[in-house]
């Protein structure tokens, strides 16, 4: 990613005083930025007020949290907690790229890997459960993991898509896996987020895919992995990745459309759609929001006012939000999980009969509780 693109990035996304590790803050394709769903959103939705027209799902993650191995199979797995599709389509050529913008990730150590799934349609109006998801970049550790060099590209991790995809609507799912207390069993914390994106081409191939409440189970030795190990032989979770030109399963993807279809109007969701939207230009005018300045926040000196388009959709939502950070009993936190280091916004108290304690092999950006 050029010098140039770091600053239209740097320049282009939200943050406020509440922003934290568990969100994109951002995309871009082909050089056209894109905002995300901030967390102020579900409080606006909650109170029936209007939300921007996004390409980005919602979710009802309050606490940015992550979703645990012990979710793998629920829905929540495949763009995080009660997540619902963007209305609008973002657009991509076959061989361009899309950078996701992180702003502040601060896990250092975990993989990050990006798929899609082929909505057979409007991806405003697709069934979550139905989308067959592809790998098609992934990055895990080679000479330093693929969390740190996010952080190291100005927390921004670029996908080029490849160019033998065939044109369509899709689904993109992008996603960190934080591997800090990977080695206890549901110690992995996985941050997936999805974007709608059209992507044009004369490609061909439609892979079939995999549900995404089959892309992993909790025991895969990328999931249940010690990354403190003396030596890092890191076999990377999921599917096997894409290979270009490995040809398309065309009822796989028929079967995807139909169903889609068919389930959407069905679908009942924590949050639903009051005005439908259709999908609209992406040069919309913006207005820029100032945050407010936090200790936080001072210091990343890249982080600039929110970008948030002028179209607006209401939407309104009937499901209490558990405001409980994952892995906590009433704000305390559980055996061997993470109550510290640097950039950590979670809870710090350890239950009963135990402690916080910095890592010895990475006490910057590791506190974990252990037996007292």
């Amino acid at each position: 990613m050029s010098w140039k693109l770091t600053i239209v990035l740097a320049g282009a996304f939200a943050t406020r005083a509440t922003l934290a590790h568990g969100i994109l803050g951002g995309f871009i394709t082909d050089g056209v930025s894109n905002p995300s769903f901030e967390t102020e959103y579900i409080y606006r939705i909650q109170n029936g007020n209007p939300v921007p027209d996004l390409a980005a799902w919602s979710t009802e993650s309050l606490d940015r949290g992550y979703i645990e191995p012990n979710s793998f199979g629920t829905l929540d797995m495949i763009c995080h907690k009660n997540a619902v599709p963007g209305v609008l389509t973002a657009k991509v050529a076959s061989g361009g790229t899309v950078d996701f913008f992180w702003p502040k990730w601060p896990h250092n150590v975990g993989p990050v890997l990006t798929y899609i799934a082929p909505c057979g349609g409007d991806c405003a109006s697709v069934d979550k459960s139905t989308l067959r998801f592809t790998k098609i970049d992934e990055a895990g550790y080679d000479n330093g993991w693929a969390g740190q060099k996010l952080m190291d590209n100005n927390f921004t991790w670029t996908t080029t898509v490849p160019s033998t995809i065939a044109p369509g609507n899709y689904v993109f799912r992008h996603e960190i896996i934080n591997l800090h207390s990977g080695a206890e069993a549901n110690g992995a914390q996985n941050y997936p987020q999805c974007v709608n994106i059209e992507i044009t081409g004369s490609g061909t191939d439609s892979p079939a895919g995999v549900l995404g409440v089959d892309l992993y189970k909790a025991d895969d030795a990328g999931i249940l992995f010690d990354p403190y190990a003396d030596t890092i032989d890191y076999p990377l979770p999921g599917p096997a990745l894409y290979v270009p030109g490995s040809g398309s399963d065309s009822t796989d993807m028929a079967s995807t459309a139909a169903a889609s279809t068919a389930a959407a109007s069905a679908s009942a969701t924590a949050l639903s759609q009051a005005v439908p939207g259709t999908p609209t230009a992406l040069s919309t005018t913006v207005t820029p929001v100032v945050p407010t300045s936090t200790e936080n926040e001072a210091s990343n000196s890249s982080v600039v006012p929110t970008v948030i388009p002028t179209t607006l959709l209401t939407r309104t939502s009937n499901a209490p939000v558990a405001t409980t950070a994952p892995g906590t009993d009433s704000g305390t936190v559980r055996l061997y999980g993470q109550c510290g280091g640097k950039g950590y916004t979670g809870p710090t108290k350890c239950k009963s009969g135990t402690k916080c304690e910095k890592s010895p092999k990475n006490p910057l950006y590791y506190s974990k509780c252990v037996p007292a």
